[in-house]
């Protein structure tokens, strides 16, 4: 598309077309994550603004359109016809643009005059946000249309939750459309999964069987097609399946970052230091954190304790790299930093001019132990002040069924502990997994949780779902769900102390956490293994296949496993399940076997965002 929809020269780098880009808010989040503002530049990207915004008119310059076909978009487009504010238009729409619409704006084009300056007119399907090469969202957290708390609210028309499952399955349309595949289709009866599975199929369908627009008419061959040879399973799951999940403290990097840094679209809000030299007030500095990043890409699924070791040990590795150049100019008498000085050494020195060369990566390689030192002390403020550590340690205790050390009731109760959120989430979950305790020892909780300063409208919700998707009397098999592994803690952060770490490590638990599947990842296995009629959960879920103009629902015999899974969560994911995936995969690939999953949700939701859509749930039903 920044090429102006042709494919890019594949030979020597050309001289890019230079060109301006006008988004919509839509196309900017979904743009953000993908291409940082240099990438946009070296692509001939030397303006970028908001398709709202004043904007003056610019002659003999390509503009490229990027947005959504909505009526508000599609008013300011013709305002720009009208205005003549452009020489050349290349429109493109990220998800298909309705004939109606298309007619409309051709009329305005030919009553301002300016049908010739329209080059080119695109449906991209594109309508969904990449986080990751494996991990996608349908909307950023701010667009409340397809959140948790309106697929569930009670008193939801029909034709409302039409149109949100309409929304959902648009998205994942272009999904297929981009990946260029048609999945089969699998998910649990009697859910909003299966409002959008069935839906999906229709859409599907429809498209396979129209010989002018079928878009998958290059399935197997197309080039850039990620699953080449074997189709997917498409697995969509409620989020009804799991809310503990969702409350759970982590003890992961990027699922920290997420829970207290609030990170969104690839980035944080970091508070700046200078503040507090000049006396002025802290600005939050933005930190992009994607695949550029490489301490990030090896570190983001790892527990904090290792990556608060792995930032100490490159910066020791950086130090004697640095101490090593130093040394070299001082035993050669260069001490200045100039060009001559330099140009003066001989062939003798070749270690020193390696040296030099590579100062350009070093400093890269601090600038990255900076940027995840200030995240991880900001990190590490908040686990400290929070005591993180011990919420996540009681709550995998709490999974894994194992005896807590102190009474959860005094916990509770203690004013140090914690802030009201978190003990709210700590009780949810405990309230979720436990089974066989009575209703007065959760009353008195709850009176703790009240004395505590927390929000209780949540309970309502819960104590509803608990009761309406397994009954009155199956929280046995509810609380089966987790198995939570446990921790154990190890020595107190050794490496750290040793070395005279800049992290205080003082009074935060070094905890490593076994391994274990989460509830979401533990049916994953079962779809992608096929094993029908062998008691498991999946037996008599949905099985749908776009590609059979006359399909049934139930999984053939003798269907062969899956090696690619879309696992897509009806109702908001999280980090928490992304990484399990991850996890669960490569320990996968480790047994020699080449599955893949792409984990995706409607929304991504943090701890706090998800409790607050509780809280509103909770509150229709008091």
């Amino acid at each position: 598309m920044l090429n102006l929809n042709q494919q890019q020269p594949k030979g020597l780098a050309a001289e890019p077309v230079w060109k301006i880009l006008i988004y919509d808010r839509v196309g900017q989040d979904i743009i953000s994550p993908l291409i940082s503002i240099r990438e946009l530049r070296d692509m001939g990207v030397t303006l970028h603004v908001q398709l709202h915004s004043d904007r003056d008119p610019i002659p003999d310059v390509p503009a490229i359109y990027f947005c959504a076909p909505t009526d508000e978009n599609l008013d300011r487009i013709q305002q720009d016809f009208q205005k003549g504010l452009y020489d050349i238009y290349h429109l493109n729409f990220i998800s298909p643009i309705p004939r109606q619409k298309i007619e409309d704006l051709a009329s305005a084009a030919l009553a301002s005059g300016c049908v010739a300056n329209i080059h080119k007119v695109f449906d991209q399907y594109v309508n969904f946000i990449s986080l990751e090469d494996d991990f996608f969202v349908l909307k950023n957290q701010t667009s409340g249309n397809i959140s948790y708390y309106n697929i569930n609210r009670g008193n939801i028309r029909d034709d409302e939750m039409e149109s949100i499952m309409d929304e959902i399955v648009n998205s994942l349309f272009s999904v297929f459309v981009t990946l260029g595949n048609v999945p089969i289709i699998r998910c649990p009866r009697n859910s909003a999964a299966e409002m959008v599975a069935r839906k999906l199929e229709k859409k599907l369908r429809d498209n396979l069987w129209d010989a002018r627009n079928n878009l998958f008419h290059m399935d197997t061959t197309q080039a850039g097609g990620v699953f080449s040879f074997q189709r997917p399973v498409l697995f969509l799951v409620d989020r009804n399946l799991d809310l503990a999940t969702p409350l759970h403290h982590t003890w992961a990097y990027q699922a920290l970052a997420h829970d207290v840094l609030d990170l969104n679209l690839n980035r944080v809000f970091i508070e700046d230091d200078g503040g507090e030299r000049t006396g002025a007030k802290k600005k939050a500095k933005p930190i992009d954190l994607d695949n550029s990043d490489r301490f990030w890409m090896n570190h983001k699924g790892c527990p904090f304790p290792t990556v608060a070791e792995a930032i100490q040990e490159e910066l020791e590795s950086y130090k004697s790299s640095e101490e090593e150049i130093k040394r070299m100019k001082t035993s050669m008498g260069i001490e200045g930093e100039n060009e001559v000085a330099y140009s003066m050494v001989n062939d003798t020195t070749a270690r020193l001019t390696n040296a030099v060369n590579s100062l350009p990566e070093l400093l890269e390689k601090k600038r990255l132990i900076d940027l995840h030192t200030k995240i991880a002390t900001s990190i590490l403020n908040f686990i400290k002040s929070r005591r993180i550590d011990s919420f996540f340690e009681l709550e995998e205790k709490i999974m894994s069924k194992s005896t807590l050390d102190r009474p959860l009731l005094d916990l509770l109760k203690d004013p140090e502990f914690g802030l009201p959120e978190d003990k709210m989430r700590l009780y949810i979950i405990y309230y979720i997994c436990s089974q066989n305790v009575p209703e007065f020892e959760f009353e008195r909780m709850k009176e703790a949780l009240h004395e505590a300063g927390c929000d209780l409208a949540p309970l309502a919700y819960i104590n509803r779902w608990k009761c309406h998707t397994f009954g009155i009397n199956h929280s046995q098999q509810l609380s089966n769900q987790y198995e939570g592994a446990g921790t154990k803690t190890v020595s107190m952060f050794s490496k750290l102390v040793s070395q005279g770490s800049s992290f205080v490590m003082e009074g935060v638990k070094n905890l490593v956490v076994k391994r274990h599947n989460l509830p979401i990842t533990k049916l994953t296995e079962q779809v992608m293994e096929c094993r029908n009629g062998s008691g498991g959960e999946v037996d008599d879920y949905l099985y749908l296949d776009p590609k059979l103009l006359k399909g049934g629902d139930v999984m053939p015999k003798n269907r062969a496993p899956f090696q690619d899974a879309v696992v897509f969560v009806v109702g908001g994911g999280n980090y928490i399940e992304y990484q399990n995936l991850v996890d669960f995969i490569k320990q996968k690939q480790n047994a020699n076997t080449t599955k893949r999953i792409i984990y995706g949700a409607t929304t991504l939701n943090n701890s706090k965002q998800f409790l607050k859509e509780l809280s509103e749930l909770g509150r229709e039903i008091q």
